[in-house]
């Protein structure tokens, strides 16, 4: 089976691979489907029932995630890009949806959906990785408030320029880092940018599922209770430690050697997993559970951001790792 595998062209072994995870996908879905005609019997059943509701729930992340990135490596590189500038753009709308904005920041709002996200998609696609890397952080950081200043209003300037830079970084910069690790060239490794990514999402996806299982089947105390009721460290290190070894086992689609593939898949996991309680600690404090008016995004995918969050942390965190330590 692993000299067949070797034999196929690159883009055929991507093929491959997307075809065996939606068989996999498609088993599990249908399993769970058939699951829900089992009877109500008792209470125990009742809170059965609800698990599996939530893990169908899971399921649908991991359906949506699948088929983006299938869509993505369909279509081509360009056209790729330009589909994760779109989830960046309602991923954006939906974050500045919860935070109420002003008259003044009208410019900036401007700024930010059709100057900010064209400029840093079209850096991704031209693979100017230097500028790609910096722009936000330095020149966009900058010129937010500037445009702001100019607007001429002054209350609570620094809460509505944060609030706004904010979601530049997780939902603009974030997401751009994904297509850049489909674009990263490593040696005798051309042409196979979609199993980095799939290597990625695999093993952020992973840690993110063990460590809810384990929160719902453990039921601990939760470790930061204002901010997340299920997030415990013991949870958090049992999904770490799982999605590790998930990138361990799945060496053998990457450039990385199994040790290597082993901490890239560590470094992932923690950005991922940390970086969704940061959105945690965000929906907190506006007051809401799911990103979107009232549970519901505004793209009608209830919560578009909440899908990706994780990876918006990941991705960036994954790429300059590799890019640094590989010389990608």
């Amino acid at each position: 089976m692993n000299h067949f595998l070797r034999s196929l062209t690159p883009s055929q072994q991507v093929a491959a691979l997307f075809i065996i995870v939606f068989g996999i996908l498609i088993a599990v879905s249908v399993t769970a489907f058939l699951l829900t005609f089992r009877e109500n019997a008792d209470a125990h059943d009742e809170a059965w029932h609800a698990e599996l509701k939530n893990f169908r729930k899971l399921l649908g992340t991991s359906w949506f995630m699948v088929v983006v990135f299938w869509m993505a490596w369909a279509l081509g590189d360009t056209v790729a890009t330009l589909l994760f500038a779109l989830i960046a753009f309602f991923a954006l709308r939906e974050f500045i949806t919860l935070s109420p904005t002003r008259r003044g920041d009208h410019r900036s709002l401007v700024l930010a959906f059709f100057v900010v996200l064209p400029i840093q998609f079209w850096l991704v696609r031209a693979e100017h990785f230097d500028l790609f890397t910096v722009f936000i952080p330095v020149y966009v950081f900058l010129a937010i408030p500037v445009v702001s200043a100019l607007a001429g209003d002054s209350q609570r300037f620094l809460e509505r320029n944060a609030k706004l830079q904010w979601g530049i970084m997780v939902c603009i910069y974030g997401m751009s880092h994904v297509p850049a690790v489909l674009l990263l060239d490593f040696r005798n490794y051309e042409g196979k940018g979609a199993f980095m990514v799939f290597f990625l999402v695999m093993v952020v996806q992973t840690c993110m599922l063990v460590q809810h299982l384990v929160t719902r089947r453990l039921k601990r105390p939760p470790s930061a209770p204002e901010v997340s009721k299920s997030f415990n460290w013991y949870s958090w290190m049992v999904g770490m430690v799982v999605g590790s070894f998930a990138g361990g086992v799945l060496s053998f689609i990457t450039p990385f050697k199994p040790g290597q593939a082993l901490v890239m898949a560590f470094i992932a996991c923690a950005a991922g997993s940390l970086g969704h309680l940061v959105m945690k600690a965000l929906k907190r404090d506006r007051g809401v559970t799911a990103w979107g008016q009232r549970g519901m995004s505004v793209t009608g995918a209830n919560g578009l951001l909440d899908r990706v969050d994780a990876l918006c942390f990941a991705a960036p965190i994954f790429f300059h790792s590799a890019r640094w330590y590989f010389g990608a």
